[in-house]
């Protein structure tokens, strides 16, 4: 499916030492910091490997993240501030600003990127990560990763995706074409509500990015009316179905267009190609011979008046809604205690990285070139 989807690219990051020379005054606060350098670098590895697995990646975003806490959660007893958090500073590009990166000294914002990186690893996962970003000290700015808009349209195209698998699932177990309108019809409002999130942001950045989103919109409002017309028909009502398919029809030329609008929009992230793809050709086809069966229907039998306008699709699923997984950080790592935390002592050492002449470039990230599979239309294995 590498060419079905369209993908931003991840978030590339420059080195962190974690080097708190006097800072750390144990041998128990100095592996924290070895383990924090190592379990990071580890964790990007992970996002470039190809034979990373979805358990590979949980466990080696768990231990850096339960590592990671000590430098955020209270370990005083007290309602203040880790003293830890702001001791380092960190860089970060985002998804639809280039190779431009932003910087904050904060503990939270490393979370965050990271785990925003994390979910977009997963793809489908919609992981719910704002519960952190309030917490930041300087708000994302326009078009950043972690401002709102941007957060909220990579989630809905997530619970979008994951039904997208839903519905192919449908058509292959030949469900209910009433259960598969409906699905459809769910699945073409969250990419429209997606698209709509982005439309206040610079054309530059996110025109690429709403193509796409706008031709899946348009693809299942085809599917919709392809299969709620098989479901008029059904009922006898040969007259509205033709028009269900009519529409289905306009809609389909519609992403066809939108398809090619895409390939030729510039912008961030891979290009898909859906319009290639055997599940998007195969509903061209569909919606051709099901549209020539019921006029040669209705010239036969039942000789139905065809509506002016396309129905109102009004329909709901009642069972087969995608859900977003909650996103659970892992516990505070068994090494941060408090004996160890009050070995740190800010007084002494390099506060931060700005004290170093040398600053860390920011190389975007080499993702592997996966080939895709052979196209099956909607049959998973």
């Amino acid at each position: 499916m590498a060419h079905w989807f369209h993908r931003n690219p991840l978030k590339a990051t420059a080195p962190v030492s974690f080097n708190f020379y006097g800072v750390a005054g144990s041998p128990a606060a100095n592996k924290i910091c070895n383990d924090l350098r190592t379990t990071r670098a580890r964790l990007l590895e992970m996002f470039t490997d190809s034979t990373c697995t979805p358990e590979i990646m949980k466990n080696a975003s768990d231990v850096y993240f339960s590592l990671l806490q000590g430098f955020i959660s209270s370990l005083d007893g007290t309602t203040q501030e880790n003293k830890m958090r702001f001791i380092q500073n960190f860089k970060w590009t985002d998804t639809l600003q280039g190779n431009i990166p932003s910087a904050q000294q904060d503990a939270v914002f490393e979370l965050a990127s990271m785990a925003f990186n994390v979910a977009v690893w997963y793809t489908k996962f919609a992981s719910r990560l704002e519960v952190h970003v309030p917490r930041l000290i300087t708000p994302a700015e326009k078009g950043r990763d972690l401002e709102p808009r941007v957060m909220d349209a990579y989630i809905i195209q997530c619970q979008a995706e994951a039904q997208e698998v839903t519905i192919a699932r449908a058509i292959e177990l030949k469900h209910n074409a009433s259960l598969i309108a409906a699905l459809a019809f769910e699945t073409a409002n969250f990419y429209q509500k997606a698209d709509h999130t982005l439309n206040t942001l610079e054309p530059e950045c996110s025109s690429k990015w709403r193509k796409y989103l706008q031709l899946k919109q348009y693809f299942y409002m085809a599917y919709a009316f392809c299969y709620h017309g098989q479901t008029l028909l059904a009922s006898d009502k040969c007259g509205e179905s033709i028009r269900s398919l009519q529409e289905a029809e306009k809609c389909y030329s519609r992403a066809e267009a939108l398809c090619k609008e895409y390939r030729q929009t510039k912008g961030p992230g891979t290009t898909a190609k859906p319009s290639e793809q055997l599940f998007f050709l195969k509903l061209g086809a569909l919606i051709k011979t099901t549209l020539e069966k019921c006029q040669r229907e209705n010239g036969f039998i039942y000789f139905h008046k065809v509506p002016a306008e396309p129905p109102q699709l009004e329909l709901k699923a009642s069972y087969g809604l995608a859900e977003p997984v909650p996103f659970e950080l892992p516990p505070l790592s068994e090494q941060c205690t408090p004996e160890v935390y009050a070995t740190f002592d800010l007084t002494k050492g390099a506060k931060n990285d700005k004290a170093k002449p040398k600053e860390e470039e920011v190389k975007p990230v080499k993702e592997p070139d996966l080939k895709p599979q052979k196209d099956t239309g909607c049959v998973l294995s």
